[in-house]
């Protein structure tokens, strides 16, 4: 079985829904979460790489121009 969020999970279950729709509906939940995880690790790398590169360009300008 998929990760799991119990808060939501409960709160389903509080709601009237059936323990097989709580748990399906849940586990779709968990998997976005992690896609999104994913997603934030690489934006992550990306501002690194954004930011080597102004700063390498600056350092050459300076050089050039200075």
């Amino acid at each position: 079985m998929s990760t799991m969020i119990f808060e939501v999970y409960d709160a389903l279950k509080d709601a009237g829904a059936t323990e097989v729709k709580a748990k399906k509906a849940v586990e779709s939940l968990a998997n976005y979460e992690s896609r999104f995880n994913k997603v934030e690790s690489e934006l992550t790398l990306l501002k690194w790489m954004v930011g080597f590169n102004i700063g390498l360009s600056v350092v050459i300008l300076l050089k050039l121009f200075g």
